[in-house]
């Protein structure tokens, strides 16, 4: 719809600050014709701030949109950077299914977007699968190293938790036996067939993007100045900063000894990498290194499907990641925010903002202290996922201030994420995340593999009675949650929003603009985001220094009404940059007539893209 016809659909308060934004925005600016004029951004500068500058004007759809939706009937794809999405494509087009297109589209990412994917890493999914009419949850997380135990961790303790570096913070890398069992189940190329993109673009090269240039920066920047904590950093700078200088961006980066990993695992499968030569060497570089990391450990991985959770929301059935995620903490805001009517308080108003915020900050702290391993844990699942219990937990928010110190409910008796959408012409859709954790992960890359090692250790509990706490073969409690929601039994939107606690706050917020505010597939994640920082932690932590209230961040895009408002309320309100608010895809199904047609959106935040055909 056109940007007049938004504005009218929106309660008066709402339209209100946005029609005189754009009051203000046709008035010229005073001041004579011979006032200086903006900088401009120089050569080297990493970013262009103008607070004051925004999009253009677009003809339709919402003012705030980046892009239209890309549209197609055979297939579509939504990555965190061109070439995958390009990959995942071309094994669609080459009669893949959407589980071959997302493990190539992956595998290249692992390459391209080191920063945030990897083979070192752990990675979950969800399936619907068109033929049972139903959706599958595949989850494959890494167990902590059998001979590193809890006295030991403790002793390499940092302020009560484990350090975010180092070999104390390694543990199994789960995702390429996700890749092989996905599949297993529902793949038609040949295995080999998906690693030939990757191997392609790690030997010839690739142009380093903006976003992942910077993160690159940072990352191995960060690793120099934790070198201490990390037993070996040769490989990892060899790898990474070839002649010891990390790449700018356009330069063009090759990774060969990827490429090497990628072809042992394309001839030898999934065991190459488990128990074969790849895991051998793992096993002699932790050994040497004085790690813990086992060719023991690897051979006992085994990926395992998993019966999704799932909560009613205005009609629309949202799903979670159960296991060992924070997937249940996006249904449990969603449960809540039910009690509330967001649509009638407007868009980008100061309820609708205030009220979801409060639904994180008392999701979680459930999230802090039930979360955990359910093979080591019970979890109070069905109580912290019921409509009873959210009802309770909504009528604790005041919409005139903020809470105090909130506190979980009483049961009865920190990270960068890659996330990527594919589907194919059948109806088959897959919403996948893959993560190292804490950027690129633990600072660690085995010799002549190409890739590091995950830091997912970091987020266990040191803390003595807590579910989460650190035990040898246990699962670390997982940020990373792939998203999926469906109407009257058919599948609609496969998402995600990547950035460690960011998740389940970029999940709800893109549901609610989707469902509260109709809000299409692209101009639902180009909406202006809110980032609540500073609830208890999963791992055992105390609350972060950032008082009992902690800082709820905001895009420059939310109304300045809005937020005065918001601190008029006693929220504590900070000024973020993109960084903060999450790297979203999303691929939507519907039927228009007897045709499918998919909209697959795409993060402006990162170096994303999607494509349909």
């Amino acid at each position: 719809m056109r940007r007049r016809t938004f504005i009218q659909t929106l309660p008066l308060a709402a339209a209100g600050s946005a029609v005189s934004a754009h009051s203000r925005s046709q008035t010229p600016a005073p001041g004579p014709a011979t006032a200086a004029l903006p900088k401009f951004q120089a050569p080297g500068e990493e970013q262009f701030v103008r607070p004051d500058v925004h999009a253009g004007d677009r003809p339709s759809g919402a003012s705030f949109a980046s892009r239209s939706p890309a549209l197609g009937c055979s297939g579509a794809a939504g990555t965190a950077h061109p070439l995958a999405t390009q990959t995942a494509i071309a094994m669609l087009k080459r009669g893949g299914s959407a589980v071959d297109a997302a493990i190539a589209a992956n595998a290249v990412l692992g390459f391209v977007e080191p920063v945030s994917s990897g083979l070192g890493g752990d990675c979950f999914a969800f399936v619907w699968d068109p033929s049972a009419k139903k959706l599958a949850g595949m989850a494959s997380s890494g167990r902590s190293p059998k001979s590193l135990t809890l006295e030991t961790v403790r002793a390499r303790a940092h302020n009560g938790a484990i350090p975010p570096v180092g070999a104390i913070s390694v543990s199994t890398p789960g995702c390429l036996d996700g890749w092989w069992t996905l599949h297993q189940r529902y793949g038609k190329l040949k295995w080999a067939e998906l690693f030939e993109p990757a191997i392609a673009a790690c030997e010839n090269g690739d142009p380093t993007p903006q976003i992942i240039g910077y993160a690159l920066k940072r990352n191995m920047a960060s690793f120099a100045r934790y070198s201490a904590m990390i037993e070996e950093s040769a490989n990892a700078v060899a790898t990474y900063t070839p002649g010891g200088v990390a790449p700018s961006e356009y330069d063009v980066r090759r990774n060969p000894d990827l490429a090497h990993t990628y072809r042992m695992i394309a001839e030898g499968g999934r065991d190459v990498f488990y128990d074969g030569p790849i895991a051998q060497t793992i096993d002699a570089y932790f050994k040497r290194i004085g790690g813990w990391l086992s060719a023991e450990d690897l051979r006992e991985h085994h990926a395992e499907w998993v019966e999704p959770l799932v909560t009613s929301y205005r009609g629309v059935d949202v799903y979670g990641m159960p296991a060992n995620t924070q997937g249940l903490a996006t249904l449990q805001m969603l449960n809540i925010l039910e009690n509330f009517d967001l649509r009638g308080f407007g868009f980008q108003s100061t309820q609708s903002v205030h009220v979801q915020a409060e639904a994180k900050r008392l999701a979680f702290e459930d999230r802090a202290r039930y979360y955990a391993d359910p093979h080591f844990a019970k979890i109070p699942i069905e109580w912290l996922n019921s409509k009873e219990y959210a009802k309770q937990r909504a009528q604790l928010i005041r919409l005139d201030q903020v809470l105090g110190r909130v506190y979980p409910g009483e049961a009865p008796g920190h990270g960068d994420t890659t996330y990527f959408t594919t589907a194919d012409k059948t109806g088959m859709m897959v919403s996948m995340i893959q993560s190292n954790f804490r950027g690129m992960g633990s600072g660690l890359v085995a010799d002549h593999l190409g890739f590091m090692f995950q830091d997912r250790g970091q987020l266990f509990s040191l803390q003595d009675g807590h579910p989460n706490i650190y035990a040898p073969g246990k699962r670390p409690f997982q940020t990373i949650i792939p998203g999926f929601a469906s109407k009257d039994g058919a599948p609609w939107i496969s998402f995600g929003v990547m950035g460690g606690d960011m998740q389940p706050q970029g999940q709800t917020q893109i549901i609610v603009n989707r469902v509260d505010y109709g809000l299409d597939v692209q101009g639902a994640a180009d909406s202006p985001r809110w980032y609540h920082e500073g609830s208890s932690q999963s791992m055992g932590e105390d609350l972060p220094n950032l008082g009992p209230l902690g800082v709820l961040w905001l895009e420059s895009g939310v109304p300045v009404e809005t937020r005065q408002a918001l601190i008029g309320l006693g929220w504590n309100v900070g000024h973020g940059n993109g960084g903060f608010f999450g790297r979203y895809e999303s691929i939507e199904h519907r039927m228009q007539g007897a045709d499918r047609v998919y909209a697959a959106g795409s993060e402006m935040r990162a170096d994303a893209v999607a494509l349909a055909y």
